[in-house]
């Protein structure tokens, strides 16, 4: 069981990484559940925080020089470690079931009302006003089910951005979410050595996918792309309804 599960996560993490390098993010929407499949949410969380770290680093080093301004992105990314620390906490402590499906609800409601208002975008000035308890949401998410993207990659699809932007943004905005999560995950004895073995060698399949996916990307247009969000955000909600009430 142990075996087929490491196997089928390693796929999951090339799946994943071919996700990344295309749109900037998805690589926990595969991951997350198949680990939790066949393990738990804990051991899923653990092991991804490590080469989530790792993918964005590199990822944000690559898109640099197209992240969004410095006003916006530093109480993002504060807000952001706060919730990491808290929602990592609660991940040692508390059922996540009525937060899951909270957030899945929520995220099919933006995706109904996307398809029914389609040219409907936040932009940054009206992002900016909530872009605290945004960070703040995401990463609780984040640290407590190793899945941020109904609120992250909502927000950021909302604010229209291009795709370069996109993914610079969200790879600075992982990065500081993992950098609380990784000691806390450590701190707390979830992050054990077997674990982190494990970790270690997701990081192989997962940076192969990614160059593979920035081609596709970059031979994707605008539209395409927001289609390709709109996507994952339906596969993220579904998922995560699922789990409710499966579980």
């Amino acid at each position: 069981m142990f075996e087929e599960g490491l196997v089928m996560a390693m796929i999951a993490f090339a799946l994943g990484g071919i996700l990344k390098g295309a749109i900037g993010a998805g690589t926990p929407v595969i991951a997350i559940p198949i680990l939790a499949l066949y393990h738990d949410v804990r051991f899923a969380v653990a092991v991804f925080a490590l080469p989530a770290l790792l993918s964005n680093i590199v990822q944000g080093w690559q898109y640099r020089a197209h992240i969004l301004p410095r006003r916006f992105m530093v109480p993002l990314v504060l807000a952001t470690m706060l919730g990491a620390f808290v929602g990592t906490v609660m991940l040692a402590t508390l059922p996540e079931g009525l937060l899951t499906g909270t957030v899945a609800v929520l995220t099919i409601v933006y995706v109904v009302f996307r398809l029914m208002r389609p040219d409907w975008s936040l932009g940054l000035e009206r992002g900016q006003k909530i872009v605290v308890p945004v960070g703040l949401a995401a990463g609780v998410l984040q640290g407590a089910a190793g899945i941020s993207a109904p609120v992250s990659l909502t927000f950021l699809n909302a604010l229209r951005i291009p795709r370069e932007v996109f993914i610079g943004t969200v790879s600075v905005f992982f990065i500081a979410m993992a950098s609380v999560q990784l000691p806390t995950l450590i701190g707390l004895g979830i992050l054990t050595g077997p674990r982190l073995a494990v970790a270690l060698v997701a990081c192989i399949p997962l940076f192969a996918g990614m160059p593979v996916g920035d081609w596709i990307g970059r031979k994707v247009g605008k539209t395409t792309f927001d289609r390709i969000i709109m996507g994952l955000l339906v596969i993220i909600a579904l998922r995560l309804l699922w789990g409710v009430v499966a579980g």
